[in-house]
């Protein structure tokens, strides 16, 4: 798009298998195993006046998603978090974005790979807040996707593989084709499960209500609100929710790294109001993130 700036063309530096690089130079292998067979994994991660969210839970699950690929992750978990405050520092950020990323190399080509180098890189860029508080309670509009969340047998779930984000890109695509923010998809068996790249939760009268993540990520931002409500005296309850269920809910909103606590007002032929539980949740959540 006209105006937007190039990831692959920026001033700055990306940690790159060990050290700072210049961002320009941070470059793989079009034969990279990652590339052809998805053997690739990532985190998502926000920077808060100069201070990473939840840095070490992120770094964690980054190791543990590459352990359910099947390779490890050459470096520990201090050593990803020292990393990632290096990165921020070298690039100067206050509030924005991480993404630390790791790989299978271009050594072997083929679906087995064993013996192909595991590379590790984090980039950050800045990210301020594009929400006015009037936009953001405005909440935002999501379609369904026809694309449905694999059974736990048939993919690793558990992991935030790149490769489970293929239905995500796709459903999100047709979804701001057709004027909507997002899309809802279910999961294999036709039940709630979540946004394209953030959790999901409603509002049944004073209850928090969110599907379970047993095909999903169980993602840090989730955890973080779930923790948040239930400081307030908030019950939240995670159960199958059928899509019919939709019809009777106050209140949705999504949560996740870039999601933060965002509100939505219309799901498909659902319509939901932004209301006290929404913004409460919203309150805490930046004032958490924010040290405030």
């Amino acid at each position: 798009m006209a105006g937007v700036l190039p990831f692959d063309d920026r001033d700055g530096a990306i940690w790159f298998d060990g050290e700072l690089t210049q961002w320009r130079d941070a470059r793989i292998h079009v034969l990279t195993h990652g590339l052809h067979y998805g053997s690739c994994v990532f985190e998502g991660e926000r920077v808060y006046n100069g201070n990473v969210f939840k840095l070490t839970e992120h770094s964690q699950r980054l190791i543990d998603s590459g352990r359910i690929l099947g390779f490890d992750i050459p470096y520990s978990v201090a050593e990803i978090d020292e990393a990632t405050r290096a990165t921020v520092a070298a690039n100067g950020i206050v509030d924005g974005y991480v993404r630390p990323v790791a790989w299978r190399g271009s050594e072997m080509m083929g679906v087995a790979a064993q013996s192909s180098k595991i590379h590790l890189a984090v980039a950050v860029w800045s990210w301020p807040s594009y929400w006015s508080p009037e936009a953001r309670m405005r909440g935002i509009r999501l379609n369904i996707s026809e694309w449905r969340r694999p059974h736990p047998l048939t993919a690793p779930t558990a992991a935030k593989a790149a490769g489970l984000y293929m239905i995500c890109t796709m459903s999100k695509h047709k979804a701001e084709k057709d004027g909507f923010e997002d899309s809802l998809m279910y999961d294999w068996q036709g039940q709630v499960a979540e946004a394209t790249g953030a959790n999901v939760f409603f509002v049944f009268g004073t209850e928090l209500h969110t599907p379970r993540p047993d095909c999903f990520l169980n993602g840090i931002t989730r955890q973080t609100v779930i923790a948040l409500a239930k400081a307030r005296g908030i019950s939240v309850i995670e159960r199958v929710i059928l899509p019919e269920e939709m019809a009777k809910a106050d209140e949705c909103f999504l949560t996740g790294t870039a999601a933060e606590v965002t509100p939505v007002r219309e799901i498909g032929p659902h319509h939901f109001i932004p209301g006290d539980i929404t913004r409460q949740l919203i309150a805490d959540y930046d004032a958490l993130v924010r040290g405030v």
